[in-house]
């Protein structure tokens, strides 16, 4: 099957971006290589992919196991053209949200498609 796109980062929402990427940059063992005043990267490097923290100021933390308040993530996926990406993960079954290039996965989970940084290698290139 050839691929459609590369996992780039994993956000995790949060409502102070700066305190948690130093929580997981000291439990990984890895540097803060992108930080603004609401969205913080933790990755081996600034050409690498990581941890992303993404503002939100109204959270409310997940109860785990308890399913009242389910985990929260979403995943962005780097792909080398947005509209012929986004045809053929509709075909795979996710769905439009609301946003641009925002779909749900078939279990409702949200991903956004972002364009291939320049420091990336082309998506069907890449290993």
């Amino acid at each position: 099957m050839p691929r459609i796109g590369r996992l780039h980062h994993t956000i995790i929402d949060c409502p102070d971006p700066p305190a948690l990427a130093a929580f997981y940059s000291a439990l990984l063992g890895q540097p803060i290589t992108y930080a603004d005043d609401e969205f913080v990267v933790v990755a081996h490097d600034d050409t690498s992919s990581g941890l992303a923290f993404q503002l939100a100021p109204d959270l409310v933390a997940p109860t785990w196991p308890d399913p009242q308040v389910p985990q929260q993530f979403h995943l962005d996926v780097m792909v080398d053209d947005l509209a012929t990406a986004a045809e053929l993960v509709e075909l795979l079954g996710a769905r439009r949200l609301n946003g641009e290039w925002v779909f749900a996965d078939p279990a409702g989970h949200p991903f956004c498609l972002i364009p291939r940084p320049g420091w990336a290698a082309p998506v069907s290139e890449a290993q």
